[in-house]
């Protein structure tokens, strides 16, 4: 039987010390989804975002890429496994154009080592169109600085794009943005959506993650504590009142 999965924990956890920052977290991914990650500051979403980019490695459990384990789970191997990752600085350089960065480190080069200039550009541009920047202000030699928060997120997720990937994991993209530049993300979320790749999209913006998201996994302390479809879950406000009962009952239990 086919494995429609592109990404799946099962079981994994990761400690620093006595500290589980991760405890039995097991998910997956499929193609063509948005699943918005939510949970406080310590939940374990941070630990999380750096085993599925392959900086940490599980301790326990598996990491399985299309429904086979993979072994020695390392940044490469995540890279490899069509997985992306725009962390909340975007490590974007503002003062080179939107094609330097998208090829930054990784540019088209002939075999004599030489930069393929115009291919670049072209590969920008079309990027560029494709993702849903729809201005003709900016063209693919215009400095990151003086783009929009949002549009930087769009040059960001472009880049990821570019290389492949088939789940790109968004960290906090529309943290300190207005309404119009949130729209803007979620504009280029879509577009990345309807060519059948994934988003991991998180947030603690509840508001923005549902508006977004297809399917809600919702962390506390190391654990996943929620799973469930937007299909189930009628408004954020629901969402939140879930999110309410869930750790009301965790304090009960501790209690």
């Amino acid at each position: 039987m086919k494995n429609d999965t592109i990404i799946e924990l099962r079981a994994v956890t990761k400690s620093f010390g006595n500290v589980n920052a991760v405890d039995g977290i097991s998910f997956g991914v499929r193609p063509g989804e948005v699943v918005g990650l939510i949970g406080d500051n310590g939940a374990g979403k941070s630990t999380l975002i750096k085993i599925l980019s392959g900086v940490h490695q599980p301790d326990s459990g598996q990491i399985l890429v299309r429904g086979q384990a993979v072994r020695g789970w390392n940044a490469a191997k995540s890279r490899a496994s069509g997985i992306e990752t725009v962390y909340q600085d975007r490590a974007l350089a503002p003062q080179q154009t939107i094609t330097r960065n998208i090829f930054m480190g990784r540019e088209i080069k002939n075999r004599f080592g030489v930069i393929k200039v115009k291919q670049q550009y072209a590969e920008a541009n079309r990027l560029m169109r494709d993702i849903g920047f729809t201005s003709k202000v900016f063209d693919p030699d215009s400095p990151v600085a003086t783009l929009s928060g949002g549009e930087r997120q769009g040059v960001a997720i472009a880049r990821a794009l570019y290389f492949d990937a088939d789940l790109i994991v968004l960290d906090e993209p529309t943290t300190a943005l207005s309404l119009v530049e949130t729209a803007k993300v979620f504009g280029f979320v879509d577009n990345v959506r309807a060519r059948g790749r994934s988003i991991i999209f998180i947030g603690h913006n509840i508001y923005h993650v549902y508006d977004i998201a297809d399917r809600f996994v919702v962390l506390d302390r190391g654990q996943v504590v929620m799973k469930e479809s937007k299909a189930h879950i009628a408004s954020a406000e629901v969402l939140i009142k879930h999110m309410q009962e869930i750790a009301q009952l965790a304090h009960v239990d501790e209690s």
